[in-house]
């Protein structure tokens, strides 16, 4: 797994042959997710909408948007709201502004109850226009308020003076009288003119006109995030991270997975693989007790990580790996003897084919023929965190069978020392592998020279099979 690219077959196993602990950490993820709904209570959120009146461009509404959440609007909708307990500095969390297309300014409140949080926003903004108002119009410098006022008299008084002095004209319709009145009316058109122009510069008559368009509404749900998006999230959050984690550890698994790799770990040569039939999982330890409960009920207690059981073949196909793997045994020890069969401890794939090879070198043809039988074999499993190897008595050597994908480089090296402390030289490596029988087509009996698969438990300190 360290070095294959993780595939949606791998998710999907992940799915399948973990269920049960996902399902449970989503469940603690949702309870997660509950508490800390609990921890945050829930609120609601309406906004209200100011319009400014006239021409303003966007960097003026960001600019009124900051006063309307700035501390001197939203103090003065704390004092007028009179809340007990609650400040200014922690208004201004639960006010927000922003520009709106159309000249708008839409005033957000949030607070822990419906009411509360419709009276925050129109107050806020309320208090937003009363503000406006007085920094464009009411706060102004006298003198610089006074000047405009003082050209506007300076108008009027023009203005009648022009009426004076064009009824002063010669009521005749000589070209000098006629010529003078229409000068005269120039000039009031553009006194005229030009006091519109002023009107409409002058900020105090103009961007100072600011209108609450109606009420905020009444929410009627909590604003995000809700106790049940928050449940879902800690769930959905949970989940993820177990899966992701899963694959991780799957990544920097070191588990050998290759028979080259396991034979350099060993130090020995590959005498070949073998299959071993069955539909349960394997890696299933037989513990006892609260711990090994809890394994079996969340499905921890088999690998995840090891691909689906191949289609075996039929039973004398299996059977022939088997009589192979004795055949070169035969052939490669010096001379009559037993072999010390070592199965790590756990190791439940490999236990079952260590039996079966002790059922096939005891079907083995008399020595009288013309080749010598197949080698006495003793199985013993060994402790892979302390490994201890019966000392050497008659056998000639030791065979190692194992699963691939289910040891360490180091936790193998360890089982090749405990050899050579026992002295017994490793004559070779048995790699077994988990396949699926094919379902029967008949219900009869099996073939006389059938010999069922056993699975042969031996003792720490050896013993005869």
């Amino acid at each position: 797994m360290s070095e294959d690219t993780i595939r949606l077959v791998t998710i999907g196993r992940i799915f399948r042959r973990r269920r049960r602990l996902l399902a449970v950490v989503a469940v603690v993820g949702a309870l997660v997710g509950y508490g800390a709904s609990l921890l945050f209570p829930p609120s609601y959120t309406t906004s209200t909408s100011v319009l400014l009146a006239g021409p303003w461009e966007e960097r003026e509404l960001l600019t009124q948007a900051e006063i309307a959440a700035s501390s001197a609007v939203v103090d003065r909708a704390a004092a007028t709201l009179g809340r007990t307990g609650v400040s200014g500095s922690e208004l201004r969390d639960r006010v927000s502004a922003k520009a709106a297309d159309g000249n708008i300014i839409k005033i957000s409140g949030t607070a822990d109850t419906p009411e509360r949080a419709q009276r925050l926003s129109d107050q806020v903004a309320q208090q937003f226009v009363t503000f406006a108002a007085r920094i464009a119009g009411d706060n102004t410098d006298p003198d610089a308020a006074a000047g405009p006022e003082a050209l506007r008299q300076k108008v009027v008084q023009a203005n009648r003076r022009i009426t004076d002095l064009a009824n002063a004209a010669d009521p005749g319709q000589t070209v000098e009288s006629v010529r003078t009145r229409t000068e005269l009316e120039k000039l009031r058109t553009a006194l005229q003119e030009a006091m519109k122009k002023l009107d409409e510069a002058d900020p105090a008559t103009n961007k100072a006109t600011m209108v609450v368009m109606g009420p905020a509404a009444r929410p009627t749900g909590e604003a995000p995030p809700t106790r049940r998006q928050l449940i879902v999230a800690g769930a959905l959050l949970f989940f993820l991270l177990a899966v992701i984690g899963h694959l991780t550890a799957a990544r920097a698994s070191r588990r050998l997975r290759t028979e080259p790799e396991i034979a350099a770990a060993l130090g020995s040569a590959l005498l070949g693989t073998v299959d071993v039939p069955g539909e349960r999982p394997a890696h299933r330890p037989e513990g006892r007790g609260p711990r090994a409960w809890i394994r079996r009920l969340l499905g921890v207690d088999t690998r995840w990580d090891i691909p689906t059981p191949r289609m075996s073949g039929d039973e004398a196909g299996r059977r022939i790996r088997y009589r192979r793997v004795c055949a070169r045994l035969r052939d490669q020890l010096p001379g009559p003897g037993g072999l010390l069969v070592v199965v790590p401890d756990g190791d439940e794939i490999a236990l079952r084919a260590a039996g079966q090879l002790v059922a096939e070198a005891k079907s083995d043809p008399s020595p009288s023929s013309s080749s010598r039988g197949y080698p006495m074999l003793r199985v013993v499993e060994v402790s892979v965190d302390r490994p201890l190897v019966p000392d050497r008595d008659t056998e000639s050597g030791a065979l190692v069978v194992l699963s691939a994908g289910s040891w360490t480089a180091g936790e193998l090296a360890g089982i090749a020392e405990a050899c050579a402390d026992g002295r017994h030289e490793v004559v070779g490596i048995v790699v077994a592998g988990m396949v699926r029988a094919r379902p029967t087509r008949t219900a009869g009996h099996p073939p006389d020279d059938a010999t069922p698969a056993l699975a042969v438990r031996g003792h720490a300190t050896g013993g005869s099979v």
